[in-house]
């Protein structure tokens, strides 16, 4: 049945380097690791205020990966101008806010409809897809189609939280929908607090396509090697 794709978040990675302002570890050079590992894609996220990834880090990555590079950014007139200048394999369209410590939950797509979708036309003119990081919501979804993204990345954060009861309740949450945007013919992806102990679950939902995966990889990969930290979780997508 093959496998659920892996595109792996070297933002990380970044985030050490930032740590004492130096030039390693090299999320570029990590890219090459997860290349040789088998995944199918890179992931960064470059954010306004420039935490971790960096300019440098999405012109390098864009002339050098030969894998898919996804772009995380917001839906911001800086953004859009280095998207289409970069011009990445695909877009994220993510919230961001400076203060939180990493993505807090999914973007609104309701509330922020005209200027998604004015986005993604500017995307789409330059033949730039657009994918919607949103919550497992029924009216998030519809929205995300009506405004014309391509795929949706559904936050698992919320799965990834829960315990017991309400771990199931948020998986089944999840597998709606993911089997809503396959019936409406968005790409499902799953994204975010997803690890080598909580990932099998969400494997086992056939509509989802592709896992967005970044911290617990980088975490596994300081102790046993970025190849091997890929290659452990590429075996957990097996279907």
């Amino acid at each position: 049945m093959g496998r659920v794709k892996l595109s792996v978040n070297v933002d990380h990675v970044a985030t050490v380097r930032e740590a004492r302002k130096t030039n390693e570890p090299d999320p570029v050079a990590a890219a090459f690791l997860v290349e040789l590992a088998g995944a199918d894609g890179i992931t960064i996220h470059l954010r306004e205020d420039r935490r971790h990834i960096s300019d440098r880090d999405l012109r390098l990555l864009r002339q050098t990966v030969k894998l898919e590079l996804n772009l995380e950014m917001a839906s911001t007139v800086e953004m859009v101008g280095i998207a289409l200048q970069e011009r990445p394999d695909q877009v994220t369209l993510v919230p961001e806010k400076r203060q939180e410590i990493t993505t807090e939950g999914g973007l609104d797509v309701e509330g922020n409809f005209q200027q998604i979708a004015e986005v993604i036309r500017t995307l789409h003119r330059d033949g730039v897809p657009v994918s919607l990081f949103i919550d497992p919501d029924e009216n998030q979804i519809k929205a995300a189609k009506d405004v014309g993204a391509h795929a949706v990345e559904l936050h698992t954060g919320e799965y990834a939280n829960a315990k017991g009861a309400a771990r199931a309740a948020q998986l089944a949450r999840v597998t709606r929908g993911a089997q809503l945007a396959d019936q409406l013919h968005l790409l499902p992806r799953v994204g975010h607090g997803l690890t080598y102990q909580n990932v099998r679950d969400l494997v086992a939902i056939p509509e989802v396509r592709e896992a967005s995966i970044g911290h617990s990889i980088v975490s596994r990969a300081v102790l046993v090697g970025m190849e091997q930290a890929v290659r452990e979780m590429i075996r957990l997508l097996e279907r």
